[in-house]
């Protein structure tokens, strides 16, 4: 079973779908795409069926599932992750720092997010993958916070 997108008149590219959903009214042939050139055309019927958008949607889990059971990857987006609180603690620290204006409200914020995110984590029978990210990603923005700190310490 493939779905097809027309590109140009003469470049037609298949595409296998994936997962196994059930679709009524599947195209039986290839359309035809028209003479001018670059028009994009999805191939869709106007059927009772599901359209691709919801197909596509509901296997996302899936494929992130599948995406994410190499330890390689794992590792990656941890860092990803941990790296991105760091950016974001010293962005917070840099802005909140410069204008002197609400600085104290900023770090009350940061304090209450960062013993929710840790209260979230601990609370859980099982870590899932998204809530170890999220863990890494708070990690990272108390080790900012901290380098900051010593920053200004100096």
């Amino acid at each position: 079973m493939t779905h097809h997108l027309a590109l140009t008149s003469t470049t037609l590219i298949r595409y296998p779908k994936i997962g196994a959903l059930p679709r009524a009214n599947e195209p039986s042939s290839i359309p035809r795409a028209s003479s001018r050139l670059f028009r994009i055309q999805a191939v869709q019927d106007n059927g009772a069926g599901r359209r691709r958008l919801v197909d596509i949607i509901r296997i996302v889990p899936e494929i992130s599932r599948d995406y994410f059971k190499s330890p390689s990857r794992r590792a990656l987006f941890g860092g990803i992750s941990l790296l991105g609180g760091f950016y974001v603690a010293q962005t917070i620290s840099l802005s909140f720092g410069a204008l002197g204006v609400n600085d104290v409200i900023a770090a009350v914020v940061c304090v209450l997010i960062t013993e929710y995110v840790t209260r979230f984590y601990y609370s859980r029978p099982k870590v899932t993958f998204p809530i170890a990210l999220l863990n890494n990603f708070k990690m990272g923005f108390t080790y900012g916070l901290f380098i900051d700190a010593f920053k200004l310490a100096s």
